[in-house]
């Protein structure tokens, strides 16, 4: 489950820092990578969940599962965990639309964080 108070916060960008070796041009990128291919790795896990291909759909939430962990949300890659290990062992399969709904409606907030930080970086230029 995705912490809905954490969305009320800046993002903790520390392994992200420590990834980069505070390279903030680096962490930019890294942003900018995030929300360029997240969107799709998203569609995907949709379109696996539409088939009802519970591989797929374990395999896509496996693929995005660490990219929120460097964008400093654990919550969200403990969320990607959990659709990942029920489609793949078949476990509440029919939770895991209600899981997704709950991963689209999330990323509009991390997008804004993103951007908020990405502003705050640019700053530091």
């Amino acid at each position: 489950m995705i912490d809905k108070e954490r969305n009320l916060t800046p993002l903790d960008l520390t392994y992200l820092r420590d990834m980069s070796g505070n390279s903030i041009e680096f962490m930019i990128e890294m942003i900018d990578m995030f929300k360029q291919q997240t969107p799709l790795y998203i569609d995907d896990l949709e379109q696996a969940l539409f088939e009802r291909n519970w591989a797929k759909v374990s395999s896509f939430a496996h693929k995005i599962k660490p990219t929120f962990a460097y964008v400093g949300r654990e919550d969200a890659k403990d969320h990607m965990q959990m659709m990942e290990h029920n489609a793949r062992d078949l476990n509440d399969v029919e939770e895991l639309a209600t899981a997704f709904k709950e991963l689209t409606e999330f990323t509009k907030v991390l997008y804004a964080q993103l951007d908020a930080a990405k502003a705050d970086l640019e700053k530091q230029l």
